[in-house]
């Protein structure tokens, strides 16, 4: 009789997402068996199930989602020489023939009991790292990290302003002020928001909409123009005052999607002033690697990202408070 368990499955044909009970997969040789303890809640899922996202790798029309994902080692595939029981998270995805496949988009993630992993994409994680917390490493803060250390190369002591402090705004006004930026403005039209990018670490926080946003702005930097601007809101008007915010050889680093076309309304100070707008997604496997030293060594701690958990069962549910924004949350973790 085959094993069963939980998965939250979509339908991609259909745009139909459930819980759906399916057997628990076989790990191949090279693969291990984890047992999944939790598995973040990304607005990228959301996108799937509306549908404003697409896989293009994926083989079929059903796919667990869940790119964020840590548990423990639970059966070994052939070849494989980790131990059962160790704590590990997961890379978000991994190169095949030379592409790159998502995990919970691309094939099968970790919105279920178990999910299976080439051994290749664990990252041990240490005991003092709970679960909750390691989980959406991978993209909620790999991916600012990168935008900010790689994409942006933001310096030490440069000016730089954060758009949108949501899941990935708010690492980055954390990840920021890691790095040394001076100062760091976030930006975004809600109260709770812009109080949480203080309690994160920004010298300032800004309504978009107040009159006054250029005058404040500028007294928050000293008069300086920003190094450098991040779009995590993936908002078009989010991007034309972010890109009248900039300085010599400013950068926009653009990390929120959207479909929407990109204009740059004044061309010609763009380039007088040797302006870059640069895109950004995703990280690299060494981001997520570092990402858990800095914590191992105690200088990040992402405790006061979880903003909620749910059981597996209720999947649904964290989908639609994201989507909604209810509570304005950071991070929702689901929990097999």
């Amino acid at each position: 009789m085959t094993a069963t368990m939980l998965a939250g499955r979509l339908d991609v044909a259909k745009g139909a997402f459930a819980v759906e009970e399916v057997p628990v997969p076989v790990p191949g040789p090279g693969e291990v068996l984890i047992k999944v303890e939790a598995a973040g809640v990304c607005l990228s899922d959301v996108h799937l199930i509306d549908g404003t996202l697409k896989p293009f790798l994926l083989d079929g029309d059903k796919v667990t989602l869940g790119h964020e994902v840590a548990g423990t080692v639970h059966t070994l595939g052939e070849a494989v020489t980790t131990a059962v029981g160790d704590r590990v998270l997961l890379q978000a995805g991994e190169t095949r023939n030379g592409r790159l496949y998502t995990r919970g988009v691309d094939y099968d993630g970790g919105w279920a009991e178990y999910t299976l992993a080439t051994a290749t994409t664990l990252v041990p994680i240490p005991d003092e790292l709970p679960f909750e917390q390691a989980c959406f490493i991978p993209d909620a803060v790999s991916t600012p990290w990168a935008a900010i250390t790689g994409t942006g190369a933001v310096r030490p002591a440069e000016a730089v302003g954060v758009w949108g402090v949501g899941g990935l705004g708010a690492h980055g006004v954390q990840l920021l002020r890691a790095v040394g930026a001076f100062p760091i403005v976030a930006v975004d039209p809600l109260p709770a928001a812009r109080d949480r990018a203080l309690a994160f670490g920004a010298d300032a926080a800004l309504d978009p909409a107040d009159p006054r946003f250029t005058e404040q702005l500028r007294a928050a930097t000293g008069g300086r123009p920003l190094s450098a601007a991040f779009d995590f809101a993936g908002v078009a008007p989010v991007r034309q005052q972010a890109m009248a915010t900039l300085g010599e050889r400013g950068r926009l680093v653009l990390v929120g999607l959207t479909d929407q076309p990109l204009t740059v309304t004044d061309g010609t100070r763009v380039s007088y002033l040797r302006q870059q707008i640069l895109g950004h997604y995703g990280s690299d496997g060494q981001d997520v690697i570092d990402l858990v030293a800095l914590v191992r060594g105690g200088r990040l701690d992402f405790a006061r990202s979880v903003s909620g958990t749910f059981p597996l069962a209720d999947a649904a549910r964290a989908v639609e408070a994201l989507e909604r924004k209810e509570g304005n949350p950071i991070r929702l973790v689901l929990k097999p």
